[in-house]
This record gives C-alpha cells, sequence and structure tokens, in this order.
C-alpha cells in the first residue's frame, strides 16, 4: 500500500518542516490566496509555481480573514486546504490565520513567494498587501516571481456559475453591473476622503457576556450561565466615527461619557487616529454600557442590562455642546447625528445643529430604554435620515400600511430628501425627493448580531449622498455595510473603504 503523506501543518508544524526541507537544500515556494473554486487556473498556477523551485507550499486565506463578499468563501477553509493537499504538484498546506500572509512570509522566509499575473503592476492592489508582501519577501532573502499562465476568476465562476445569490439579489447585482463599471465606481468612493466631517452622538460600550446555559436556578425561577468570556466593543457613535475613519481624512466628533471617566482610556484607544474627539463628561452619570449575555453555542442573546442617566445635559454642559457645534459645524461638509435617546441631543441642540446651513443626516434609533418617549418631532428637513421599519411604524403608530406609503407620509412630514428605511432581511429602500423608491435586497448571509447595523449604514449612505453618487449605487454600499455588520458579534469589525470597494468589485464579475 502506498504511503500517504500529511500535506496540511498547523503552524509549529510547518515552520519544522520547511526548517528540515531548507536543511536538505530545498528551494521553498510559497504560494498565497483564497483559492475558493480550485479550478484549471489554479492548478497551473501551482505547477508554474513548483516549476520555480522545489517544495511547494500553499497557504490559503482562513475563513474569518476572506472579504469577497457576503455568501463567500462557498467553501470554508477546511474544505479548501483538503482540496489543495489533494494535488501532486503541492508539497505542503497552510491554513493562514494572519490576516494577510506577510506574517508568514517573515516566519518561514521562502526562497520564491509566487503570485498570479494579476499581482503585477502592484499599483492595482487597493490594500498595498502586495507591496507589503513584496518587501517581506525581499528581507528574508527572497525573491517574488509572477507567473505568465492566463488567469481565470473563481468569483467570476462562482456568480456565473452558482447560486449563491437569491433571484432579487443578482437582478439588483446584474442592474449595478450594467449601469456601473469598477473604474466609475471607484472614482465617485475616492471623492468622498475629502470630505470634512462633524459627528454628533452618544459613545456606547458594548459588553458581550459569553457563557454556557446551565439551566434553571435549584432554588429559585431564573436562569443561570457560567460566564466564560468578556468582551467589550466602541458602540453607539464611537462605533460610527471609526466606520467613518478609513473614508476621510480627518473627522470631527462630539461625544458624551460618564463624568467618572472609566471607559475613556479604552475609547481613546480603539478610536481611529484622524478621529479629533471632543469629549463632554456628563455629571452624575456612567459612560453608557449595554451589556448582553449571550449563549456561546447558539449566540442567542439571553438578556440585555444597560447601566446609563438618560437625563437631559445640565445647562452648563449643554451651552458647552452648543459653543463647539457652532464652531466644528462651519468647516464641515456634512454633518451626521447619532440620537439614541439617552439626553446628549435636546430639541435646542437639533435646532442649532439643523440651522448650521450643512447637508445634515440623521439615525435617531429606538430602544428598549427610549420607547415611547424618542421622536423625530425635533428634527426638521434633515437631507437624509436612516430609520429601520419598526421605527417607522412607531413613529407613524401604523402597524399595517405598506412601508412605502409610510415613508412617503414621514418624509413629507419631515422635509426629508433622502429617506432610507432598512427592513431586515427583506432589504432595504431609499425614497428621494422626487418620490422615487430604489429597493435593494438583504446582502447578509448569516445573521449573528443586528447591534450596530444602522450605525454603519448611516455612515456609509451619508457620504455617498454627499458626493451624489448614484441613489442604488449609494444604498448597494449601504446594504453590504450593514451585512458585515450584522456578520460579527458587536462593532467587532469596522467598514473599511478597501475592503467594501473589493467585495463590489467580486460581486459585480
Amino acid at each position: 500500500m502506498k504511503k500517504v503523506h500529511k500535506k496540511i501543518f498547523n503552524l509549529e508544524e510547518l515552520k519544522k518542516k520547511i526548517s528540515v526541507e531548507k536543511k536538505k537544500g530545498k528551494k521553498i515556494v510559497l504560494c498565497h490566496g483564497v483559492f475558493d473554486l480550485l479550478h484549471v487556473g489554479h492548478i497551473k498556477h501551482f505547477k508554474s509555481a513548483k516549476k520555480s523551485g522545489d517544495f511547494l507550499l500553499v497557504s490559503i486565506t482562513s475563513d474569518q480573514f476572506v472579504n469577497k463578499g457576503p455568501g463567500r468563501p462557498v467553501f470554508n477553509h477546511n474544505l479548501r486546504s483538503e482540496a489543495i493537499s489533494s494535488l501532486e504538484c503541492v508539497d505542503a498546506v497552510f491554513i493562514n490565520n494572519f490576516q494577510t500572509p506577510v506574517n508568514l512570509i517573515k516566519l518561514i522566509k521562502p526562497n520564491i513567494y509566487f503570485k498570479g499575473p494579476d499581482y503585477k503592476d502592484i499599483h492595482k492592489d487597493r490594500t498595498k498587501n502586495i507591496i507589503r508582501e513584496i518587501q517581506a519577501t525581499k528581507k528574508g532573502g527572497g525573491n517574488v516571481m509572477f507567473s505568465q499562465d492566463m488567469t481565470f476568476s473563481s468569483s467570476s465562476l462562482i456568480n456565473n456559475h452558482y447560486n449563491l445569490h437569491s433571484p432579487l439579489q443578482k437582478k439588483f447585482i446584474d442592474i449595478i453591473k450594467k449601469k456601473y463599471n469598477l473604474d466609475f465606481i471607484i472614482k465617485e468612493v475616492e471623492k468622498i476622503k475629502s470630505l470634512k466631517i462633524f459627528l454628533v452622538g452618544e459613545t456606547i460600550i458594548d459588553q458581550y457576556i459569553f457563557g454556557e446555559v446551565l439551566g434553571k436556578s435549584g432554588k429559585e425561577p431564573h436562569l443561570v450561565m457560567q460566564q466564560e468570556s468578556k468582551k467589550q466593543y466602541l458602540g453607539g457613535a464611537a462605533a460610527i466615527a471609526n466606520h467613518l475613519s478609513t473614508f476621510c481624512s480627518k473627522v470631527e466628533f462630539s461625544t458624551i461619557m460618564g463624568n467618572k471617566k472609566e471607559f475613556l482610556s479604552f475609547v481613546k484607544k480603539n478610536l481611529k487616529k484622524n478621529i479629533n474627539t471632543n469629549y463632554l463628561f456628563k455629571e452624575e452619570s456612567p459612560t453608557i454600557l449595554k451589556t448582553r449575555f449571550i449563549d456561546k453555542i447558539s449566540n442567542n442573546k439571553l438578556l440585555g442590562l444597560y447601566d446609563l442617566n438618560d437625563n437631559k445635559l445640565s445647562i452648563k454642559l449643554e451651552k458647552k455642546l452648543q459653543n463647539h457645534i457652532k464652531i466644528k459645524a462651519k468647516s464641515a461638509d456634512l454633518i451626521l447625528i447619532s440620537d439614541y435617546g439617552h439626553g446628549l441631543i435636546s430639541s435646542k441642540i437639533a435646532k442649532i445643529l439643523l440651522s448650521q446651513k450643512k447637508m445634515v443626516c440623521l439615525n435617531a434609533q429606538v430602544n428598549a430604554s427610549n420607547t415611547g418617549y424618542h421622536s423625530l418631532r425635533k428634527y426638521k428637513k434633515v437631507n437624509t435620515l436612516i430609520i429601520n421599519e419598526n421605527e417607522l411604524r412607531h413613529e407613524m403608530r401604523n402597524k399595517n400600511s405598506h412601508v412605502e406609503i409610510l415613508a412617503k407620509k414621514l418624509s413629507n412630514m419631515h422635509g426629508i430628501k433622502n429617506l432610507v428605511v432598512t427592513r431586515g432581511k427583506y432589504g432595504a429602500l431609499i425614497l428621494k425627493k422626487n418620490d422615487k423608491v430604489i429597493h435593494c435586497p438583504a446582502f447578509a448571509n448569516e445573521v449573528l448580531d443586528k447591534v450596530g447595523a444602522g450605525d454603519a449604514m448611516l455612515a456609509i449612505i451619508s457620504l455617498c449622498l454627499k458626493v451624489n453618487i448614484p441613489g442604488d449605487l449609494a444604498l448597494f454600499f449601504g446594504s453590504l455595510a450593514g451585512a458585515t455588520a450584522v456578520e460579527n458579534i458587536g462593532n467587532s469589525k469596522f467598514i473599511n473603504k478597501n475592503e467594501l470597494l473589493r467585495q463590489v468589485e467580486y460581486l459585480i464579475k
């Protein structure tokens, strides 16, 4: 019986294996990629790589770092590694749990780093990863080679031959594909970079406590959970600021925190460097902390706990915020308001924000602590409003009418130029001031957590509409941003401009 050699290695095993092969005088060749759908192009690529050396290592991007749009990868990293390891020309396979192959290159120092011909023009790679990969390879004493084989696109094959998208998704993507090419899309998004943004909203700390549900207490009628881990993320308007940070050169941010400043260092550490923050510290108030208890098996939320003081600001603090708004709004191109109904934005503050003669975009959320009290009545003539269907029905006190009818009524009542209504699994719509309604399907492949979806959409759609990106394209961007938000726990992943453009690129192939 023919002996089967191990080909799939973990990191420690791989380092030992590469060391042994180098001692034998073998020339190590590294190929890296997602390799979601193994096809003839990949096989030709691997064969060419093997000819350039003696020992071929293929590292594949682990699932968590695949950024090719909702539903990708089609095959998980275990299946992808198994398929590649079956090829005779491949000597070793590694599932790369780093975001890029740079760390792996530094660790194993391949003699040859082998890439496809589409990477030869390194300036076309918007992520700039190829530049860092080349630098790491040369620093380790290796060389970079580019194959001459014809390229085949896994994304194109998947988009055209797999039922990865629903009929509604496919129809919408086909419309976008026919109307806009990638060069146009990139040029439109690049317009955003020069925008000056002024954001006002409450900072929220989203805390997740994960554990195993043990069952009902033996003595009292309540559920018992054994805590195993705890994670904290920037939420509320602080999350929006981070979403904006890779699209704009600078973001001005005014926010409220508790006077004990218990999370101040955490917030400062996790806000991006190009965000200039004005902190207000509310008297006799904690920094808003929203805790969710999560069953680690199902990711279901068991209980939510709010620690906040949603009283209005003191007269002194409100005056301080008014003065800051008047100063910062002067130079802003766009004002974003994220109102969670926790006491920061009074009717007076809303009036000052709306009087600045700037484009104003708003997300005024209904949540467990403000239901029945929070309203849009203090906001008139905002340019763009992001609202979910439940919030729309709450505002209009109407449970049964069609969502488009309610959207038009609300838009007319408040003089809203662009009204975006998110509808969960039914997608989203945008109502323009000419009464034109554009629908976009939902793109989330798996909903883990809805927290932060509206914030992500507010950030991206507002930027798009400010630079006059067409409504359907803006809604597409916003829906992809929303999908990224709901596919991750809390605000563990912020929207990145280059990653969003890559998603669009792969979807329209």
